[in-house]
Protein backbone atom coordinates (compact mmCIF):
# COMPACT_ATOMS: atom_id res chain seq x y z
CA UNK A 1 0.00 0.00 0.00
CA UNK A 2 0.92 3.66 -0.31
CA UNK A 3 0.39 6.18 2.46
CA UNK A 4 0.87 9.90 1.84
CA UNK A 5 1.53 12.52 4.49
CA UNK A 6 2.89 16.02 4.85
CA UNK A 7 0.13 18.12 3.37
CA UNK A 8 -1.11 21.30 5.00
CA UNK A 9 -1.69 25.02 4.67
CA UNK A 10 1.17 27.23 3.54
CA UNK A 11 1.52 30.77 2.24
CA UNK A 12 2.57 31.65 -1.29
CA UNK A 13 6.32 31.19 -1.62
CA UNK A 14 6.46 28.66 1.18
CA UNK A 15 7.59 25.04 1.19
CA UNK A 16 6.23 21.64 2.10
CA UNK A 17 7.60 18.13 1.91
CA UNK A 18 5.23 15.31 1.08
CA UNK A 19 5.99 11.69 1.91
CA UNK A 20 4.73 8.51 0.29
CA UNK A 21 5.49 5.42 2.35
CA UNK A 22 5.38 2.18 0.37
CA UNK A 23 4.80 -1.23 1.92
CA UNK A 24 3.77 -4.72 0.87
CA UNK A 25 5.54 -4.72 -2.48
CA UNK A 26 9.12 -4.53 -3.79
CA UNK A 27 9.31 -0.79 -4.47
CA UNK A 28 12.55 -1.21 -6.43
CA UNK A 29 10.49 -2.97 -9.09
CA UNK A 30 8.08 -0.06 -9.40
CA UNK A 31 8.11 3.49 -10.64
CA UNK A 32 6.41 5.83 -8.18
CA UNK A 33 4.76 9.07 -9.12
CA UNK A 34 3.02 12.08 -7.63
CA UNK A 35 -0.23 13.38 -9.06
CA UNK A 36 -2.57 16.13 -7.96
CA UNK A 37 -6.23 16.94 -8.29
CA UNK A 38 -7.20 20.58 -7.89
CA UNK A 39 -10.53 21.56 -6.30
CA UNK A 40 -13.37 21.21 -8.78
CA UNK A 41 -11.20 19.51 -11.37
CA UNK A 42 -11.89 15.98 -12.54
CA UNK A 43 -8.43 15.29 -13.91
CA UNK A 44 -5.67 14.02 -11.68
CA UNK A 45 -2.64 15.64 -13.31
CA UNK A 46 0.91 14.34 -13.24
CA UNK A 47 3.57 16.12 -11.24
CA UNK A 48 6.67 13.96 -11.06
CA UNK A 49 7.83 10.36 -10.92
CA UNK A 50 10.92 8.42 -9.92
CA UNK A 51 12.29 4.95 -10.55
CA UNK A 52 13.89 3.79 -7.28
CA UNK A 53 16.03 1.23 -9.10
CA UNK A 54 18.15 3.87 -10.85
CA UNK A 55 16.92 7.23 -9.55
CA UNK A 56 15.63 8.36 -12.92
CA UNK A 57 13.18 11.26 -12.49
CA UNK A 58 10.56 13.03 -14.58
CA UNK A 59 8.95 16.43 -13.91
CA UNK A 60 6.19 18.29 -15.64
CA UNK A 61 7.05 21.81 -16.79
CA UNK A 62 4.87 23.59 -14.24
CA UNK A 63 6.94 22.28 -11.31
CA UNK A 64 10.44 22.09 -12.79
CA UNK A 65 12.91 24.02 -10.69
CA UNK A 66 10.48 24.20 -7.75
CA UNK A 67 9.72 20.57 -6.85
CA UNK A 68 12.20 17.78 -6.19
CA UNK A 69 11.32 14.09 -6.00
CA UNK A 70 13.56 11.66 -4.13
CA UNK A 71 13.58 8.14 -2.73
CA UNK A 72 14.86 6.86 0.60
CA UNK A 73 15.65 3.18 0.13
CA UNK A 74 16.00 2.49 3.86
CA UNK A 75 12.53 3.83 4.55
CA UNK A 76 10.84 2.74 1.29
CA UNK A 77 9.56 6.28 1.05
CA UNK A 78 9.30 8.72 -1.83
CA UNK A 79 9.43 12.42 -1.01
CA UNK A 80 8.22 15.45 -2.92
CA UNK A 81 9.95 18.61 -1.76
CA UNK A 82 7.86 21.55 -2.90
CA UNK A 83 9.39 25.03 -2.82
CA UNK A 84 8.16 28.41 -4.05
CA UNK A 85 4.59 27.23 -3.78
CA UNK A 86 1.86 29.07 -5.67
CA UNK A 87 -1.90 29.18 -5.14
CA UNK A 88 -2.30 27.10 -8.31
CA UNK A 89 -0.42 24.27 -6.57
CA UNK A 90 -3.43 23.85 -4.26
CA UNK A 91 -4.70 20.30 -4.70
CA UNK A 92 -5.01 16.88 -3.17
CA UNK A 93 -1.71 15.18 -3.87
CA UNK A 94 -1.66 11.44 -4.53
CA UNK A 95 1.17 9.02 -5.00
CA UNK A 96 0.86 6.06 -7.31
CA UNK A 97 3.02 3.06 -8.14
CA UNK A 98 3.29 0.95 -11.26
CA UNK A 99 5.62 -1.77 -12.48
CA UNK A 100 5.68 -0.18 -15.91
CA UNK A 101 8.18 2.66 -16.07
CA UNK A 102 6.90 3.76 -19.47
CA UNK A 103 3.29 3.64 -18.29
CA UNK A 104 4.10 5.78 -15.27
CA UNK A 105 6.17 8.23 -17.32
CA UNK A 106 3.36 8.59 -19.84
CA UNK A 107 0.84 9.02 -17.02
CA UNK A 108 2.97 11.73 -15.44
CA UNK A 109 3.39 13.65 -18.69
CA UNK A 110 -0.13 13.23 -20.06
CA UNK A 111 -2.23 12.69 -16.89
CA UNK A 112 -3.57 9.47 -18.39
CA UNK A 113 -3.73 7.63 -15.08
CA UNK A 114 -6.42 5.04 -15.68
CA UNK A 115 -4.23 1.94 -15.65
CA UNK A 116 -1.86 2.70 -12.79
CA UNK A 117 -1.70 -0.20 -10.33
CA UNK A 118 -1.57 1.32 -6.87
CA UNK A 119 -2.79 4.58 -5.34
CA UNK A 120 -2.56 6.23 -1.96
CA UNK A 121 -5.41 8.04 -0.27
CA UNK A 122 -4.10 11.55 -0.91
CA UNK A 123 -2.97 14.50 1.18
CA UNK A 124 -4.31 18.04 0.85
CA UNK A 125 -2.02 20.94 0.07
CA UNK A 126 -3.48 24.44 0.32
CA UNK A 127 -1.45 27.47 -0.74
CA UNK A 128 -2.90 30.77 0.39
CA UNK A 129 -2.34 33.98 -1.53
Amino acid sequence: QLVESGGGLVQTGGSLRLSCAASGFPSDDYTIGWFRQAPGKEVREGVSCISPSDGNTVYVDSVKGRFTISYDNAKNTVYLQMNSLKPEDTAVYYCAADRGRVRMTVATKTSYTTNLELWGQGTLVTVSS
